[in-house]
């Protein structure tokens, strides 16, 4: 098992290397200069078809509001509390630019992810609109690459019972028990309850839940983190000018602080803010899929919006609490950091129940919006009949997540590795398929009133 266990740290150090981190920013910055930064500058557009697009009864299975809430669900979660700390800790307050810079970039990758969803989405048996880079590279490129999409689909299942089950449901359980004394199974079992109560629904009931839940848990943790702000609102121009200065400069070890290189800033900036937004993998576009959206271009510009409310937005807060509470000093990493900087932040205790609380109900929702990505990995290569069982395996790993024993860095390297190898596929379609996504942009763009009324 350790000579496993060495082997896939050995491709992990490949796969989330240097050439991996140039792929997946080049891509983004290639799509941004494409698109002649539409996503970044159609931004409040955005977020007009999102209102428009709570009730929907154009061809689709769950409104393009729930569609975006279901990816959120999966993409906001331990990323944006112990991912944005770790960050941090390994690379400086400097990394929290490089993530900036990749979620900027990542927006016009979640765009153009989306737009193919749609454009190449398929009917399965069931009547349900399946779509994501699996079909996209199928029906896109032809069948001569569908290789290519069933190695992506291998990946995404077989990621979803790490990074969307066992990992997030251990992060639950750890957090429950240390702020409230909760044991570990307990947490498993009652987890594994209620996502066997969402999946019976299918993807309508998963679309409701995360509708409903995903903007009151963001609202939550986010208004927390706004009053820390607040409080400490002479510190952050300070925190501002650390940003920017440490990404382009060592930073010199401080207090429990290690130091870091520039590259570390980078490296780490990047890698972590893929991890969390997750533009490039390929996992939301499964979820944009299903909307009921009878343009791509429309779900385009409504998914982009989950790079920027998921980077800059919440993982913002995070970063910015840990640096004006000068946590970031303690030499504390994950969310024992981000932790330490909410208790700092806000007096009485409240800040720790925030992050408790925050990532527990984060950590629920990637589960059930994981389920839905892996579910369909798994339908594309085995079918419709593989639906039911996959779910009744996916509950019952739930729990297993929570058990001791766990090696839980081992878990995250597995996942992490096989999020990687997603991404390859992904990002390999995304620019041979970028001519559609561009034309398609193009032409919408020309006389978007065009479609608003249909």
């Amino acid at each position: 098992m350790e000579a496993i266990i060495s082997l896939i740290g050995d491709i992990n150090g490949v796969v989330w290397g240097p050439a991996m981190l140039a792929l997946l920013a080049g891509t983004g910055l290639y799509l941004t200069l494409g698109l002649k930064l539409i996503p970044q500058r159609k931004l409040f557009y955005g977020f007009s078809m999102l209102w428009r697009g709570r009730k929907s009864t154009e061809e689709g299975d769950i409104s393009p509001f729930n569609a975006l809430m279901t990816a959120l669900s999966a993409t906001v979660g331990t990323g944006n509390i112990a991912g944005v700390a770790t960050a941090i800790f390994f690379g400086g307050p400097g990394a929290l630019f490089w993530m900036w810079v990749i979620a900027l970039v990542g927006m016009a990758t979640k765009f153009a992810e989306a737009v193919l969803a749609v454009r190449f989405r398929e009917k399965d048996a069931l009547g349900n609109h399946v779509g994501g880079p699996m079909y996209y590279i199928k029906n896109g490129l032809g069948t001569k690459w569908k290789w290519l999409g069933i190695l992506f689909a291998i990946f995404g299942m077989l990621a979803g019972f790490g990074i969307g089950n066992t990992i997030q449901s251990n992060s639950v359980a750890d957090a429950l028990s240390s702020s409230f004394g909760i044991p570990p199974l307990v947490t498993g079992i009652i987890i594994a309850v209620l996502v066997a109560l969402v999946l019976l629904g299918g993807i309508k009931r998963i679309g409701e839940v995360a509708g409903r839940l995903v903007p009151i848990m963001a609202l939550f943790y986010v208004g927390g983190g706004l009053i820390i702000l607040i409080m400490h609102f002479d510190r952050i121009p300070a925190a501002f000018g650390d940003i920017l200065y440490y990404a382009f400069n060592p930073a010199a070890a401080a207090g429990g602080f290690a130091g870091a290189t520039v590259w570390a800033a980078m490296r780490f900036g990047i890698a972590r803010g893929v991890f969390s937004n997750e533009a490039g993998l390929g996992s939301a576009p499964i979820a944009h899929a299903a909307a009921q959206t009878n343009n791509p271009i429309r779900q385009g510009t409504v998914a982009m919006l989950g790079t920027f409310i998921d980077t800059i937005i919440i993982c913002s807060i995070t970063g910015l609490v840990i640096m004006v509470t000068g946590a970031w000093q303690s030499g504390e990493n994950g969310a024992p950091l981000s932790a330490l900087a909410f208790s700092q932040g806000l007096p009485g205790g409240w800040g720790q129940y925030i992050v408790s609380i925050g990532l527990a109900v984060f950590a629920f929702t990637t589960i059930i919006g994981w389920s839905f990505y892996s579910e369909k990995c798994t339908q594309f290569l085995f079918g419709e009949r593989s639906n039911v069982p996959f779910r009744v395996l996916w509950i019952i790993a739930v729990p297993l997540g929570t058990l001791p024993g766990i090696d839980l860095g081992s878990l995250w390297l597995v996942a992490d590795t096989l999020n990687a190898m997603m991404a390859i596929p992904n990002l390999i379609a995304l620019l041979l398929l970028s001519p559609v996504v561009f034309r398609l942009t193009r032409d919408y763009f020309k006389d978007p009133a065009n479609y608003l009324n249909k």
